[in-house]
């Protein structure tokens, strides 16, 4: 779907009013009760195994009410536009779904199911708010294809380039290939993304690597295969894409174009596949649940890949001599949110950029998160520059003069490097208790927490800058929306089509 917005633009308005008309689409109604938008692009693919119409021959028909997500993924646009995030979410997933109005009219109880029956039950909108009560990121909109829609816009590319590691004979998928390099259209492209038990190990999340190695492929056809140049080929590209879908009614041409400028220069080797955290469900163990804390730890990096605009703030008034990387920056974050253990999180979160986090502990009650150097640190802005540079939504100008901490420990992240080394302690200085008795660790020297004087910057490090988190804190911004411990789970442009 971000291919077919990108490639929107490239044509006349005129000509794609005519396109908008041959549209399906499908109010939802989501309530009032919803994640807060964030400047990213959340929409919600949903592959419907309906067996009416043109699709009767793959089952018996349902007459829209044995709709099932055969698919579910969500497709994650970074607010900057520059990344694209493709997330899986097994059919066989058990979920809390939310209680919703019935395909029939009546009200379907909220309770645990597989997540492809809230889709069956309730339709777009009930799927669309299970994701959302699962991932607490706000979806702006969907597109749903069928098995026929699917094959028209694999059609209309001429085909996608697939390898198999050993023959393929499923007469279920309709699927009959030797092993080696492939060219599908057609029955073939829909039974290869759509089998299962001839392929792989035989489970679905076999099956979704396969799906989005395949969507990878789709996006490079789009993107480097010479469509965009090919006014025939693109036009018959178009056609075939908005007779596949549905969408809501808030998708409209206008937005689209909108849509289309910001991801217009986007390549496949920027769409990356991820399924969501999953393990062995204890009730049933041929289903799954997400595997936490790993699953939260990844939605919160979706949620926290928010736009970071420039700052209004004047330049320091004296820059350091060289570039300041994170590694350089030291810094001490202080909780003052009244959220319990956030400082420890978003110490951890730093670490994880890079930053040589000091300590953490609590500072008194504020309402807006700052970021403090030493008056007389003379490149002490410098340094509080780059972590405001890390911060989501907003760029926050550093302040002169710290504050006092109400009580501080040192931090050491679970997985980072050897921290620079910190001047020895003070022989005067004081330790304050942390909560819960834990005795805190001494202020180092050259360094006053209360805003006084600071010495020179200890080796390998530059001054300790505070981190005042505030109750509006903004979240630390994530370079990759994909954890390390997923990557290797991670499917992009240049994985191997023969896995």
């Amino acid at each position: 779907m971000t291919t077919i917005l990108a490639v929107a633009i490239l044509g006349g308005y005129a000509y794609y009013r005519i396109l908008e008309g041959d549209l399906i689409r499908k109010p939802v109604n989501l309530g009032t009760q919803r994640p807060p938008e964030t400047g990213a692009l959340n929409l919600l693919m949903i592959g419907s195994d309906s067996r009416d119409g043109d699709n009767q021959k793959y089952g018996a028909t349902s007459h829209g009410l044995g709709e099932r997500s055969d698919t579910l993924m969500l497709l994650h646009v970074s607010p900057d536009r520059d990344k694209v995030t493709l997330v899986s979410f097994p059919r066989d997933l058990m979920v809390t779904v939310p209680q919703c109005e019935g395909r029939n009219g009546g009200v379907i109880p909220a309770g645990v199911r597989q997540i492809n029956s809230a889709f069956n039950d309730g339709g777009e909108a009930c799927v669309m708010r299970t994701v959302e009560s699962l991932t607490k990121l706000r979806l702006n909109h969907f597109v749903k294809v069928d098995f026929t829609g699917f094959k028209g816009v694999v059609d209309a590319l001429g085909g996608i380039s697939i390898c198999l590691p050993k023959p393929v004979n499923d007469p279920k998928a309709k699927l009959v290939l030797a092993a080696g390099k492939h060219v599908v259209k057609g029955e073939q492209a829909l039974g290869y993304v759509r089998a299962r038990s001839s392929m792989g190990d035989g489970s679905d999340l076999s099956r979704i690597k396969r799906q989005q190695i395949f969507l990878t492929q789709v996006m490079k056809k789009v993107t480097d295969g010479g469509l965009l140049t090919d006014p025939g080929r693109l036009d018959a590209f178009l056609r075939a894409a908005v007779a596949a879908v549905t969408v809501d009614d808030q998708l409209s041409l206008d937005r689209m174009l909108e849509i289309a400028r910001s991801v217009q220069g986007m390549t496949a080797s920027q769409l990356k596949g991820i399924t969501v955290p999953v393990q062995a469900y204890k009730p049933n163990p041929n289903r799954v649940e997400l595997a936490q804390p790993a699953a939260d730890e990844f939605f919160t990096r979706l949620r926290d890949d928010v736009e970071v605009t420039k700052s209004s703030a004047p330049p320091p008034a004296a820059q350091a001599p060289e570039k300041i990387t994170n590694d350089k920056v030291r810094v001490q974050v202080l909780n003052g949110s009244g959220r319990p253990g956030l400082a420890k999180q978003v110490a951890e979160e730093l670490a994880a950029q890079k930053f040589v986090v000091t300590e953490t502990g609590n500072a008194p009650t504020a309402a807006v998160t700052q970021i403090r150097y030493a008056k007389r640190q003379a490149d002490g802005a410098a340094y509080g520059d780059v972590v405001a540079g890390r911060l989501s939504r907003d760029k926050r100008a550093p302040v002169a003069g710290k504050i006092k901490p109400i009580s501080t420990e040192r931090f050491t992240a679970r997985t980072a490097a050897t921290p620079p080394p910190t001047a020895a302690p003070s022989p005067n200085a004081t330790s304050t208790p942390a909560p819960g008795g834990t005795p805190a660790s001494s202020t180092p020297a050259g360094d006053t927490p209360a805003g006084g004087t600071s010495g020179p910057a200890s080796a390998g490090g530059g001054p300790i800058v505070q981190l005042v988190i505030g109750a509006d804190w903004p979240g630390v911004r994530v370079l990759s929306v994909i954890p390390d411990s997923l990557k290797e789970q991670s499917v992009d442009a240049s994985t191997n089509p023969c896995q």
